[in-house]
């Protein structure tokens, strides 16, 4: 599978535009938002994002393209543990022209949203955004409390708080 590079997903996205009419609204949140945040290396082979509009037009297109895709219009509905709220609003615009924009989580809440899954490469990427962005363990802390209180009572947070405070101590050896 080829790796997918940000600039050619921009220039998909607008053709997707021109060629539908339909506006895209992605809030990216995988590899191609560590690109966004600068960290150019970073190869993924899908389009990680959450889509505001109609889902089913954009993966076709996407398909057709062979360019693999995991959207839904609700990323904290995409684990037990939930984002921090307010995620949404705390987004910010990497990129907007006719018809498209595409945003970025809030560095605290990208970092959540990677320790929710916690493998390897989600903590070398939060390690990434972390360090690029100031973050210290006190804003994952409370970004975390404030993910765990929105999420319903599972043992799933047990590993998520586990996650967490293993991450913390790995901010504070680097």
């Amino acid at each position: 599978m080829q790796p997918l590079r940000l600039n050619q997903i921009v220039q998909d996205l607008a053709d997707y535009h021109r060629q539908t009419g339909n506006a895209v609204d992605l809030i990216l949140i995988g590899g191609l938002a560590l690109q966004a945040y600068g960290y150019s290396e970073r190869v993924t082979v899908d389009v990680d994002a959450e889509l505001v509009g109609e889902l089913e037009p954009l993966v076709t297109f996407l398909q057709q393209r062979h360019i693999p895709a995991d959207l839904g219009e609700n990323i904290s509905g995409w684990s037990i543990v939930a984002m921090p709220p307010g995620y949404r609003k705390r987004t910010s615009i990497w990129h907007e022209e006719s018809g498209m924009r595409l945003r970025l989580l809030d560095p605290a809440d990208f970092i959540i949203a990677k320790l929710r899954r916690g493998t390897d490469q989600d903590l070398d990427d939060a390690e990434y955004v972390a360090t690029r962005f100031n973050i210290l363990s006190d804003a994952v802390q409370d970004s975390a409390k404030a993910a765990i209180q929105a999420s319903p009572q599972d043992t799933a947070l047990f590993l998520f708080k586990k996650t967490v405070q293993n991450f913390c101590e790995r901010l504070a050896s680097v």
